[in-house]
């Protein structure tokens, strides 16, 4: 009797968990449907807009044009913005921003385009490229072990050459986009950049953290990542469908479609033009390509893949540090759940309501020495509320939490400042009418950072102001 029981209830248990697979998946592919979609849409109706207005060009509107002093602009940093997993910078998806338009609250903002599911050390490369130029170089020894191409992609005139401890940027990072300022700091510290012998840590003035990816997802579990390890991925589950997906994606390599939006694995040269329909099966079979080592993005969002990357990151004494951690969850009786029905994301209900109630499997190893469920049961739908305010795992680094930005000033280098914030974690990107006027005063308030409250030697001038 007992054993018909034990089998009612497994099969119970599985048949929730594979129309919960159902749903998620389901739930994903609406979204990125609806965001390519929007994407297009958008893209036609500028086009349609411009073939309209042709008639009219031959009317003369003049105007009094007035000159643009930007000498004063120039000379300062640009504010470079990077996008978290899945995301996409200037150049992709048409005219759609996934900063939501907050580029164009300062004259100087970059927002690179990386590798949307590359690994933390792969974006980091890629960004150095990007903002320096040349032809991106994972160096010798990461490609042979990960079985992919040396070389990337080819930047002939890099969009911020000047780049040095002279010229330093501000970064703000989404999600993992952070972890990547971070490793791409650390680099510059090391001097891991062949040909480039004078970089350091110096390079780099500001982090902001948006939502960032410092130590760690339960979540990378729910959707198939093992807790055993970290690094391998379940047979059946959210992220085996999205690598089948991925691998089709690039082994079709359509020039136009992959133009519009790219995974960033064009270093594995899983085309079909390379590789053949037996490259296909290989990499589906899981026996090459991005997905067959660890280079790539989840294995590195696991709670125990941060704590690799954590190990060998520092914090730097004369670099600024400011973290926003969002979260949607509340505790009603000692029990965490959503803070919101309406005010969560559909696509990331689900998982507010998964991981606040996420227990790590009492058969497993804890990811780290001091562990405790609890303490990661806080959430915003991706990323737990505890990864998000500094980095913790294996070693605390410094930080100071603050309710108000006021609270923080001046600013002190080398401390992690935090801040938690009502949200969900695509509450300030693509949309912003869901944020409202809180998109603003997050942005504002970060531009404002960088502008007024962040420098090395004397105040930044400002257009239209001067320091007396």
């Amino acid at each position: 009797m007992f054993s018909s029981l034990d089998k009612m209830i497994r099969l119970w248990i599985a048949a929730l968990q594979f129309s919960e697979l159902i749903v998620s998946s389901i739930v994903h592919m609406l979204y990125g449907f609806y965001i390519f979609s929007t994407a297009v849409a958008g893209d036609l109706s500028q086009a349609l807009n411009e073939l309209l207005s042709k008639p009219n060009m031959n009317i003369e509107v003049k105007e009094e044009v007035v000159p643009r002093d930007t000498s004063t602009n120039e000379s300062l940093p640009p504010i470079v913005l990077v996008h978290g997993i899945f995301g996409f910078g200037k150049g992709r998806l048409g005219a759609l921003s996934y900063f939501a338009g907050a580029e164009k609250k300062d004259e100087r903002v970059l927002v690179p385009d990386l590798g949307s599911l590359t690994s933390i050390y792969d974006r980091a490369r890629e960004l150095f490229y990007y903002l320096k130029g040349g032809r991106v170089d994972y160096g010798e020894e990461h490609s042979k072990a990960c079985g992919h191409s040396q070389f990337g992609r080819l930047y002939e005139q890099g969009h911020y050459p000047e780049w040095d401890e002279d010229h330093p940027i501000h970064f703000v990072g989404h999600s993992a986009g952070a972890q990547v300022v971070r490793v791409l700091q650390q680099m510059l510290a090391d001097k891991a950049f062949k040909g480039y012998e004078s970089t350091n840590e110096n390079w780099v003035l500001s982090l902001t953290s948006l939502s960032g990816a410092f130590n760690g997802t339960t979540r990378t579990y729910l959707d198939g990542m093992q807790p055993e390890d970290g690094r391998t991925m379940k047979p059946i589950c959210l992220l085996q469908l999205c690598r089948i997906g991925v691998i089709i994606y690039d082994w079709l390599d359509i020039p136009w479609l992959k133009a519009y939006y790219n995974f960033g694995f064009d270093h594995f040269n899983i085309s079909w033009k390379k590789v053949g329909v037996w490259g296909l099966v290989d990499c589906l079979l899981g026996n090459s390509g991005p997905f067959a080592s660890d280079d790539w993005i989840l294995p590195d969002l696991t709670i125990q893949g941060s704590l690799r990357l954590n190990s060998h990151l520092h914090s730097f004494p004369n670099t600024y540090y400011f973290s926003y951690a969002t979260k949607r969850t509340k505790k009603i009786l000692g029990v965490t759940v959503p803070s919101s029905i309406f005010g969560i994301h559909p696509l990331l209900f689900i998982r507010v309501l998964q991981m606040s109630q996420w227990r790590h499997p009492p058969d497993v190893s804890s990811p780290y020495k001091g562990y405790r469920d609890e303490d990661w049961q806080d959430n915003d739908g991706a990323l737990n509320t505890i990864s998000m305010t500094h980095p913790l795992i294996p070693v605390e680094h410094p930080s100071r939490f603050v309710k108000d930005d006021s609270d923080c000033h001046p600013l002190q280098p080398g401390i992690w400042y935090y801040k938690i914030v009502e949200a969900d974690h695509i509450f300030f990107i693509v949309n912003r009418e869901r944020a409202g006027v809180q998109f603003d005063l997050i942005y504002d308030s970060i531009f404002e950072r960088c502008r007024k409250h962040v420098f090395r030697k004397t105040p930044q001038t400002l257009p239209n102001e001067t320091h007396h």
